[in-house]
């Protein structure tokens, strides 16, 4: 089966009004569409194919602000939530889940974005090259605690749970908060993203959990990352009662 990539970023509460969160939103849309061309355009989601394509929008931060005044996109008595998508057929486009403005204590804000599964835009978006910057648009736009881009199996392969703040994947972001990054093995590459953190890209070609040496590099460098305790959970579990 083949693998499918996502990418991911997380950070703990922090609290914004609607329309601190809907800025944040207009500046990842817009650095995103640079990215490739397959986010150049965006939809609400709906019951149906037929009715989403007739919601699209301009990712400005007037609309954004707009949906999160709604109560559809709101969450409890703070944070909000939105789901879009960019109107291609399955799998030769992507998704967007947000979760932003919420001080919850146990569950992290976060950002989803599901990459391109099938050909052409599969392969020309799962690069280094293009992923590194959608990882960098994320961390300019929402400045997470803690980012990945993997593939499912990759990170079924190095985490038993998944749990988001402790593993590594193809492309890690690990917020300058939680320390410095040291000497990787090669052929890791790291990179700053300005003054937010570091981006550490394992392999230039494609990593899959199909190749030991992946997974094998994966988890020295995990293991060199979580002696240094940069790979701690974003966010405490419930405690018990």
């Amino acid at each position: 089966m083949r693998e499918t990539y996502y990418g991911g970023i997380y950070w703990a509460e922090r609290k914004e009004p609607a329309e601190a969160c809907a800025q944040r939103a207009e500046t990842f849309f817009r650095l995103l569409s640079r990215c490739d061309p397959i986010y150049a355009r965006w939809f609400e989601q709906a019951d149906s194919r037929k009715k989403a394509l007739q919601l699209q929008f301009e990712p400005t931060a007037e609309t954004f602000t707009r949906f999160f005044k709604r109560r559809a996109y709101q969450e409890g008595r703070d944070g909000f939530m939105i789901g879009v998508w960019t109107g291609h057929e399955q799998g030769h486009g992507g998704q967007v889940s947000l979760r932003c403005g919420s001080a919850a204590e146990f569950v992290p804000n976060s950002g989803l974005l599901y990459l391109p599964k099938e050909e052409p835009e599969m392969e020309r978006v799962l690069t280094a090259t293009v992923l590194a910057e959608v990882l960098r648009t994320m961390v300019l736009a929402w400045e997470p605690d803690w980012g990945v881009i993997t593939s499912g199996d990759f990170r079924d392969s190095l985490s038993e749970q998944g749990l988001t703040g402790t593993f590594v994947g193809w492309l890690t972001y690990v917020s300058r908060n939680r320390g410095e990054v040291p000497p990787l093995p090669e052929p890791v590459r790291v990179q700053p993203v300005e003054d937010k953190g570091t981006l550490i890209i394992l392999t230039p070609e494609r990593l899959t959990a199909s190749n030991s040496e992946h997974v094998s590099l994966g988890r020295r460098v995990q293991d060199v990352l979580r002696a240094k305790g940069l790979l701690e959970p974003v966010v405490s579990r419930r405690p018990t009662t």
